[in-house]
């Protein structure tokens, strides 16, 4: 007993001096991220139970650095830090076909709450949004440090909201992984995509990096050290540095002998990553279903069923998260083995890809556009096959083929006419602020989507303004095919 007190009492001690003193829940647009751990200022050690023990002097206290002569040492530089994450982008703004200066006399709040507030439904918006958020443009000026890096924070945060995990782990990575803001989001992505051995790598490697408690007691554990793991939850817990739900859950991830008990754990009405991950690891899996989108991620992988990808893979093509073509791609994988609902749309999938091959989509097609747009997924049809399909033909085969290539921006012979509703004066660009007027328009665009015919118009002519034509184009197109593409159509 006396050597589990003496155990107990240095697993607080470790707690106390290797862990900060409180736990604040971090300020995010995804209410579903990992909580952060923050501190006082202070050196970190990178010193944890198991690795081998700093050299001291007798009485445990560390060996201090000390001066061999009273010269003056040599003057060393360093960075302070790097540069502004605002600027950040995994594309130029040539590439993308935007201003540079998009976001030029904008506050970085302002733009903050734009971005998180935009909707981007239509797809050509949601592609649109997409180059915004990761684009390398001029970041805005502020005369107060503390917005700096606000902007950056809201596009990856829209990023991950949007499900888009390859773009958003891209572009924090182009910012750098050593601010605990964004491998705290880093950390979360690694979780849902089932890479979380090199996320915990990182963490154990880096002081001061990680994301939460729970975080630190997970990768401890997942790197085989298992007492290290068991000693910070301890102590966490005896400090009150984590919530008890969660304590209760690490508890069962820690000790096999929950296994065969039977006991159902109680679900966080807030479930994180991590959350998600260890209930997965302790067999009580939750379903992605009613989870935010970026969760779907997760039943891509390879070792779930092929069932649970297909709906996974059909849930993010609908958003723009994945390409469609990933979605094709499974689809393809295996004959379907039932009927109705995602098995239906598989085999017409199937049937037409044969079609495709033998140049004959004169059957196939119309079947399976009339699957996918009863699912309301005839955009996701036209995403996975439109440039596949020739502009000529006659019969419905060729009235189809002509709407799924004008939905792509493809030319065809005689595209549908766009609503007269549609025509707007023509608007003078401005010369700053750029940013908050193309997040405006986009809005304004969105509204075609409720029926506002001459908001979306307006929208359109603030696009063109903007010098983004071709988006305003293809926006034009959709909203022009939206009766077609519309499961009620007759």
């Amino acid at each position: 007993m006396t050597d589990l007190r003496t155990y107990l009492h240095s697993a607080m001690l470790i707690a106390c001096f290797s862990l900060p003193a409180a736990a604040q829940e971090p300020l995010s647009a995804s209410d579903w991220l990992s909580g952060s751990v923050r501190g006082p200022q202070r050196e970190a050690s990178a010193w944890r139970p198991g690795d081998e023990r700093p050299p001291t002097v007798p009485g445990g206290r560390s060996i201090k650095p000390v001066a061999e002569s009273g010269l003056v040492g040599p003057v060393q530089v360093t960075r302070l830090d790097g540069g502004d994450p605002d600027a950040a982008g995994i594309s130029t703004a040539r590439r993308a076909g935007l201003p540079p200066d998009l976001w030029l006399g904008s506050d970085p709040e302002t733009l903050t709450g734009l971005i998180l507030r935009t909707p981007a439904r239509l797809p050509a918006m949601t592609a649109l949004l997409d180059r915004v958020l990761t684009t390398q443009l001029i970041p805005p000026q502020t005369q107060n440090p503390g917005k700096r890096g606000q902007l950056f924070m809201a596009r990856a945060d829209r990023l991950l909201d949007m499900g888009a995990l390859n773009r958003a782990q891209a572009l924090l990575i182009a910012a750098g992984q050593n601010d605990p803001e964004i491998f705290r989001r880093l950390f979360d992505i690694a979780l849902l995509e089932g890479d979380e051995a090199r996320a915990c790598d990182i963490m154990n490697t880096t002081p001061g990096i990680a994301p939460s408690f729970a975080a630190r007691v997970f990768c401890l554990a997942q790197t085989g050290d298992w007492a290290a793991a068991a000693i910070s939850l301890h102590g966490a817990e005896a400090l009150g540095l984590i919530e008890e739900k969660q304590a209760v859950l690490l508890t069962h991830f820690l000790d096999d002998a929950f296994v065969d008990d039977g006991q159902e754990l109680e679900i966080n009405d807030r479930i994180s990553p991590l959350d998600f991950r260890i209930h997965e690891a302790i067999g009580q899996p939750l379903p992605t279903a009613p989870l935010p989108i970026a969760f779907a991620h997760s039943d891509l992988r390879l070792n779930n069923g092929w069932k649970a990808r297909l709906e996974a893979a059909e849930r993010l093509a609908r958003a723009g998260s994945i390409p469609a073509a990933d979605l094709r791609a499974i689809y393809a994988e295996q004959k379907p083995a039932a009927s109705g609902g995602v098995w239906e749309r598989t085999g017409a999938m199937r049937t037409l890809e044969a079609a495709l091959a033998n140049n004959d989509p004169a059957v196939a097609l119309p079947a399976a556009f009339d699957q996918f747009r009863q699912a309301n997924m005839a955009d996701v049809l036209a995403a996975m096959i439109a440039k596949d399909l020739p502009d000529s033909g006659e019969g419905r085969a060729a009235e189809i083929t002509r709407w799924l290539r004008q939905w792509q921006g493809l030319l065809v012979a005689t595209p549908v006419p766009a609503p007269e509703m549609l025509t707007a004066e023509a608007v003078t660009a401005p010369e700053t602020q750029k940013g908050e007027v193309l997040l405006a328009a986009m809005a304004d665009v969105d509204a075609a989507l409720d029926g506002d015919l001459a908001r979306a118009g307006r929208g359109l002519a603030t696009l063109r303004a903007l010098g983004l034509k071709g988006d305003a184009d293809l926006a034009q197109a959709q909203i022009s095919l939206l009766p077609v593409m519309s499961p009620e159509y007759q």
